[in-house]
């Protein structure tokens, strides 16, 4: 196996305050520069001072820049210590390809937060490996279309500033009731699946697990859920969060994704909440990974609250 210990001891990065410096970067796919440029305006809004990389704006075939353009934009962002957070503009394909040149960089020496989801997963596994907290949550097009009053918004800018956040989801039929306290861990199921059995595994055992996804049929979530039940993780969970899977829609073996889900972790005795406001839905809110966090479902909703 291609595993590693994860760097101890965790290190939360320090709250933002009034005027901190946030780095905009590309690590992935294209971005129009018109959200890039109205992302810029929520953030100098919100009273910080965000700083465009220098290939934010750009394209490349999907891409938003060369993979070397990529990675100096991150690795500067990385090593400016006025620079307090990095807010990744888009998800796509891409950002794979930066992991081994970032593991160059003295990640832990100046830890800052990351922000992003769906693609980004693969750097919050990264981060993860290292033993750094990030924030699973809204990128540019989900923060400007929502605008700066929107809960996720608020709670995004609430969690950068260390402030407690509490993450609601509505009551659902499937939910398994229960409370759990452990390490929040997960994000792009098929992005992290193939981050399995690497130094960069972030479907580990023990821990509060959370899955969104996008486009994926339902039978190749349920494949990478036997893989997660046969290496042991599945049944080793100490709680399991499932956001929203745009696209998995019913085939002639599931009525629904959820229902496959539910039965998929019938066998075991963890809270499980479905229906969470993460992944590709504009209610899409954060969640800070790989740190402590606690999961209490009931029969009225799931809450996720970050410690």
């Amino acid at each position: 196996m291609n595993k590693r210990m994860i760097v101890s001891p965790l290190i939360i990065p320090e709250p933002l305050r009034p005027s901190d410096k946030i780095a905009i970067a590309s690590p992935s796919g294209a971005v129009k520069p018109v959200l890039i440029d109205a992302l810029v305006q929520l953030l100098a809004d919100a009273g910080f001072a965000p700083v465009v990389m220098p290939h934010a704006k750009e394209r490349l075939g999907s891409y938003s820049a060369s993979q070397a353009d990529r990675f100096a934009d991150m690795a500067s962002a990385v090593a400016d210590r006025t620079i307090r957070a990095i807010m990744c503009a888009r998800g796509g394909y891409g950002a794979v390809h930066l992991i081994p040149s970032l593991e160059s960089l003295s990640l832990r020496a100046n830890a800052k937060w990351l922000i992003g989801f769906s693609d980004i997963s693969a750097l919050h596994a990264l981060w993860s490996s290292y033993g750094i907290a990030s924030i699973h949550g809204p990128m540019a097009r989900h923060l400007t279309v929502n605008g700066l009053d929107h809960p996720g918004t608020r709670a995004l800018i609430d969690m950068l500033m260390g402030r407690s956040v509490t993450v609601s989801a509505p009551p659902h039929p499937l939910n398994r009731p229960g409370s759990a306290q452990g390490i929040l861990l997960g994000g792009n199921f098929a992005v992290l699946e193939g981050l399995v059995n690497t130094p960069y595994d972030m479907l580990r055992q023990d821990s509060i697990l959370v899955l969104e996804d996008i486009n994926e049929p339902i039978y190749k979530v349920e494949r990478m859920l036997w893989q997660l039940r046969l290496s042991g993780v599945l049944p080793s969970l100490r709680g399991l969060i499932i956001g929203n899977f745009k696209g998995a829609n019913p085939d002639p073996n599931h009525e629904s994704i959820e229902q496959m889900i539910a039965a998929m972790v019938a066998p075991y005795s963890y809270p499980v909440c479905f229906g969470a406001p993460v992944g590709h839905i504009l209610e899409n809110m954060p969640l800070r990974l790989s740190a402590p966090a606690s999961l209490t479902v009931d029969s009225a909703e799931g809450m996720i609250l970050v410690e």
